[in-house]
């Protein structure tokens, strides 16, 4: 028989397939414990873990930081195969998925994997000889990337796709009822309300209009995971995923939105006194109090241990905020900020930082920044524009000595330290929400744009496109929803929660630039939607903690 007779004839779908995939995590498990052991010793100096020595050792110590986010990706895939598969919903969509992610991300860690497009990183960059690379020869990896993410694999999953084109995700997601209704809900919101207008928003560089955010208030977005006793919903942080995908997945700004809510509700809950959740927790859930961040300055970027502006309390006990803040988020018609300054001048680290409850008076368009001692102007950008960015100045600006959070000085850097788990979860959704509008946008031009006589959809590779956009999604979705769950059981979470934020961007990202690959030239004009979606990908690589430094960060843990 004809080799090209042979393959056609094979089955796509391995026999056992779960069975190989759970022998296959085995030695991708044991060639991660030997890079930590290997990169360990590569960065330590008298047995202790150097910043130093990570930092002249970038390569090493973030590949370990991908490898381990691989490898966590992997668990999570095959703990969702086999719940899916005990509630009867393992079907041939989700067999694909599977067996195409395995073999992909295990061809990867073998070969090389993509922390980029410029960068890829090999096991002999983390001090891997051939005797640990070893470690990975196993059958059932040999099998799964060899057999496992094929033309007639891919081709066959964007079949079935189009066949199931009404359903919600592309495969069982593996979440109870209760959130899949909630998805539904949010979805048909977005297709009524945002979708058919988040373009021209987008176009015309406008503010989401407030009618939105009404509704959204309505629908309990801004108080999702805020206690019930506070007026929210109380509901999980897997809810909140749920809710931030959907959004997104209509545009990134009302995804967006209840961002800024989420963190500083967080931030209060953690951190404040009790009158200060009582007077900001029902008002944030209810929208009555829109809020904005503003951490960030011009010259500190990722470093804000470095902060410069200051907090002088005075003698009423109130304080005079003065100096400059970059890149904040809906900064003109909010009510109040979460603000990091620097209340001990005889610092120069985190530790003489503390967070305020910044009240302002909302702004317009004639005047957006009314409140006195506080000034502000725009920052024109390339996607991610629904609620606009700002720089602000304060001079000698007023805040309610009430309204230091905690009623303490020099807590803020450790405050919001405890924000940055729930904040990168809900960027991993965000991710997956505009990767999935990536997905809708480029799959319908891939069925109805004709080319040679056929709909593009037919080519090999266009097809093999969106079949993994497809794969990758859902990595990136059950890696988010570990993570969340994690925090929902009130376990430490950092580590996961950045491997999901660290993967999803990047997925969201190459969407993104293959949804405008199918599109040609067309994706390059302003007035198809991918164009749009691109910009807004590009930054989730970028807010939330850089994916540089979401590596170190992770890298910092796997090594501690």
């Amino acid at each position: 028989m004809p080799r090209d007779a042979e393959m056609t004839a094979a089955p796509v779908i391995l026999a056992n397939l779960t069975v190989l995939t759970a022998e296959a995590l085995s030695p991708v498990e044991a060639i991660l414990d030997r890079a930590k052991a290997v990169v360990r010793d590569l960065v330590s100096v008298e047995g202790k873990i150097s910043n130093a020595a990570m930092e002249a050792e970038q390569t090493a110590t973030h590949g370990l930081a991908w490898l381990a986010t691989y490898v966590e990706a992997l668990r999570q895939m095959q703990t969702w195969a086999e719940l899916i598969s005990s509630e009867g919903k393992f079907g041939e969509v989700e067999q694909l998925i599977l067996q195409i992610g395995f073999g992909e991300y295990l061809a990867q860690i073998q070969g090389g994997i993509a922390m980029n497009q410029g960068e890829v990183l090999r096991l002999g960059e983390l001090g891997l000889n051939a005797a640990d690379v070893d470690l990975l020869k196993s059958n059932a990896i040999a099998t799964l990337c060899a057999r496992g993410n094929t033309q007639a694999a891919r081709l066959r999953l964007v079949e079935l796709m189009q066949e199931r084109a009404a359903e919600l995700t592309v495969g069982a997601s593996g979440l109870e009822d209760e959130l899949e209704m909630i998805r539904e809900q949010f979805r048909r919101y977005a297709l009524e309300k945002v979708e058919p207008f988040a373009h021209e928003w987008h176009l015309k560089d406008e503010l989401i209009p407030m009618s939105v955010i009404e509704e959204l208030a309505e629908m309990g977005v801004f108080g999702l995971t805020i206690p019930e006793e506070y007026g929210g919903f109380g509901l999980s942080k897997a809810a909140m995923c749920v809710v931030s995908e959907e959004l997104s997945r209509g545009y990134i700004g009302v995804g967006s939105l209840g961002t800024r809510s989420e963190i500083a509700a967080e931030l209060i809950l953690a951190g404040g006194t009790d009158e200060q959740k009582e007077k900001w927790l029902p008002a944030l859930a209810s929208a009555e109090k829109l809020p904005t961040a503003v951490f960030t300055e011009p010259n500190t970027g990722s470093d804000l241990g470095s902060l410069r502006t200051r907090a002088v309390k005075d003698e009423a006990g109130d304080y005079r905020i003065t100096g400059n803040k970059t890149w904040i988020t809906h900064a003109s018609r909010t009510h109040v900020m979460t603000l990091l300054a620097r209340t001990d001048p005889n610092t120069s680290d985190y530790r003489g930082l503390s967070m305020f409850l910044a009240e302002k008076t909302p702004g317009d368009d004639a005047n957006p920044f009314p409140t006195e001692g506080m000034t502000g102007g725009e920052i024109e950008v390339l996607g991610y524009r629904g609620m606009k960015e700002y720089e602000l100045g304060f001079d000698n600006f007023h805040v309610k000595g009430e309204n230091l959070l905690g009623g303490q000085e020099g807590q803020g850097f450790k405050q919001l330290m405890q924000t940055f788990e729930s904040a990168r979860i809900q960027t991993a959704a965000r991710a997956i929400g505009v990767a999935q509008s990536a997905l809708d946008v480029s799959m319908q031009y891939a069925q109805d744009r004709k080319q040679f006589g056929k709909s593009l959809i037919e080519f090999p590779r266009v097809a093999s496109k969106l079949a993994m956009m497809a794969v990758e999604i859902m990595i990136a979705r059950q890696l988010t929803y570990f993570s969340a769950r994690e925090k929902d059981n009130e376990r430490r979470c950092d580590l996961e929660a950045g491997m999901a934020k660290l993967l999803g961007a990047r997925v969201a990202w190459a969407a993104a630039d293959n949804g405008l690959q199918i599109h040609g030239g067309n994706g390059f004009a302003l007035e198809y939607k991918i164009s749009r979606i691109l910009c807004d990908a590009r930054i989730l690589n970028i807010f939330e903690g850089a994916a540089e430094i979401q590596a170190q960060v992770i890298a910092r843990r796997l090594l501690g």
